[in-house]
């Protein structure tokens, strides 16, 4: 499970977005956040990694 792209942030003249994605923990079975900041480019592989 995903969200898919959650903000969209400026610095300066270089575009950033932050992206969140759900991930089950393997020994508790509860689901965690991971959340990144990348370029709007990367976020379909970052989402596509499993972790």
């Amino acid at each position: 499970m995903a969200k898919k792209t959650v903000a969209t942030l400026q610095t300066s003249s270089k575009r950033l977005t932050k992206a969140m994605k759900m991930v089950k923990s393997p020994k508790t079975g509860a689901y965690t956040f991971v959340e990144s900041v990348m370029t709007p480019e990367e976020v379909n592989d970052w989402l596509a990694k499993q972790k």
